[in-house]
């Protein structure tokens, strides 16, 4: 058995951790039990979706869109939605609690935007590739709400990002960035650099040495471990002169949820200013997510740039970059140039308006109030089966961590119990109950997501927890 200690820093107010105050481990002979059970339940309730991944698979690369939706043996194969659930090719109904990663935030088929996407596309239009009101008015509001000076449309996060990290490059004249150990940005060369690295091979922990995958040139990328302070004024204070770019999320998102110390960001931002380096905080995942107006507005620390994606789409593929009016000029100047044929099309620009029009701060509060309900009730059955695992979560996301002390940073989230929080995942899969496969445990609370839905869930974990103490 094991307790917690108050001797961890304070997490920043804006944010949600809890940790239990006892624990006792769980017999890992017990959960290799469980999990061939589970595997051998998925296979026989799940036909459908293998006999599909294997026709998929002849002409698609694993049999999936994006290398992140295979699974082994195979994953679910969805053949509509609505609300907050969704249906597989075996005619499962399953609540759907990874909600396109934060993209389907506002519910699958929302009414409002399939209101407004239907009129773009009986009376507007799908593509002019010249400047429209359609796209000023979503920028004019996007600008209101996220406090940018300037911002351009992409359509991906991976896009915004890549462009952030080039503008950074013409405002500063440097080329070299700063990442964070673990971090995801997407697929750009540049932030490909230790994406979940192996640990054998990025050396000790309080001086990583970036990981480079073979098939990027990403030029020169220093790493830093999240909430260490220290180490990013050590880096800066080396390279400072030829880093043009810090590039991080506020809150880590791929990594379950890692929520910053307190004053960390601060901290961050005023060693930016100091060795005249552009802090980019990517919020594709959490954009509004993370409240009304994203959580570097929640968090009080304004960065030089944002990018956003996913939550700002209602589920059409649209994203942005944008920030302060000194750095962006760049674009305006032509320092930088941005293209993009499909940049701020009347189609996506409908549903972003319509996102914005639902997403009010009474529809994200009471979203907000049903998962901290959620992770209230989970934090009891924790307590009660002395589970050694905690809750974290930010705005309408939540996660359950197997370990019974705080992940700060990425060294700490491979110390977790990835078994178990396989079979945490595979357990609500087998349950109706979808949430992403990364084995992160991360959920959303959409606007469509009711607390009768969210206590199926709660309901879900007790029964794992009551099979795992037998």
């Amino acid at each position: 058995m094991s307790e917690t200690t108050s001797s961890w820093p304070s997490h920043d107010p804006a944010t949600r951790r809890w940790l239990p105050a006892r624990s006792t481990a769980v017999d890992p002979t017990r959960v290799e039990t469980l999990l061939a059970a589970e595997w051998e339940r998925f296979t026989r309730h799940t036909p459908e979706s293998a006999e599909h991944n294997a026709r998929a698979s002849k002409t698609l690369p694993l049999g999936v869109t994006s290398s992140f939706q295979h699974w082994d043996p195979y994953p679910i194969s969805v053949v509509s939605a609505r609300g907050a659930h969704v249906t597989d090719v075996d005619g499962r109904r399953l609540l759907d609690l990874s909600m396109g990663f934060g993209a389907m935030m506002v519910g699958h088929l929302n009414p409002v935007v399939v209101d407004r996407v239907r009129h773009a596309l009986d009376e507007v239009g799908t593509l002019f590739v010249t400047p429209s009101p359609t796209a000023t008015e979503v920028a004019e509001r996007f600008q209101e709400r996220f406090h940018l000076d300037l911002l351009r449309f992409t359509r991906s996060g991976t896009e915004s990002l890549m462009y952030a990290v080039r503008v950074a490059r013409a405002y500063t004249g440097r080329k070299a960035i700063v990442k964070i150990e673990g971090g995801y940005h997407g697929g750009y060369d540049a932030l490909q650099v230790s994406v979940k690295p192996p640990l054998a091979e990025i050396g000790p922990a309080d001086n990583p040495i970036p990981h480079v995958p073979h098939d990027a040139e990403p030029g020169t990328v220093y790493v830093v471990p999240f909430n260490d302070l220290g180490q990013l004024e050590r880096v800066l204070g080396e390279h400072g002169r030829e880093i043009a770019a810090l590039v991080m999320e506020p809150v880590v998102e791929n990594l379950a949820i890692v929520v910053p110390d307190e004053g960390y960001l601060a901290g961050v931002r005023a060693l930016c200013d100091a060795h005249g380096v552009v802090l980019v905080f990517d919020e594709v995942k959490t954009g509004l997510t993370a409240g009304y107006a994203g959580a570097s507005q929640r968090l009080g620390v304004r960065p030089d740039l944002v990018t956003l994606a996913k939550s700002i789409g209602g589920g059409l593929p649209l994203a942005a970059f944008g920030g302060r009016a000194e750095v962006m000029e760049v674009v305006v100047d032509g320092r930088m140039h941005h293209f993009g044929t499909y940049n701020g099309n009347p189609l996506v620009m409908a549903a972003a308006g319509a996102v914005h029009e639902v997403c009010t701060h009474e529809a994200l509060e009471r979203a907000e109030g049903i998962n901290v309900g959620t992770l209230d009730r989970i934090d009891e059955v924790i307590t009660e089966f002395e589970l050694p695992a905690h809750t974290v979560g930010m705005g309408i996301k939540g996660c359950i961590t197997w370990s019974p002390t705080p992940v700060r940073n990425y060294r700490d989230y491979k110390a977790t119990d990835f078994r178990l929080a396989e079979l945490s995942w595979l357990w609500g899969v087998n349950r109706q109950i979808l949430t992403p496969p990364g084995l992160d445990e991360q959920w959303l609370v959409s606007l469509a997501h009711t607390d009768e839905d969210m206590a199926a869930l709660v309901a879900d974990f007790r029964e794992l927890a009551t099979a795992l103490r037998a």
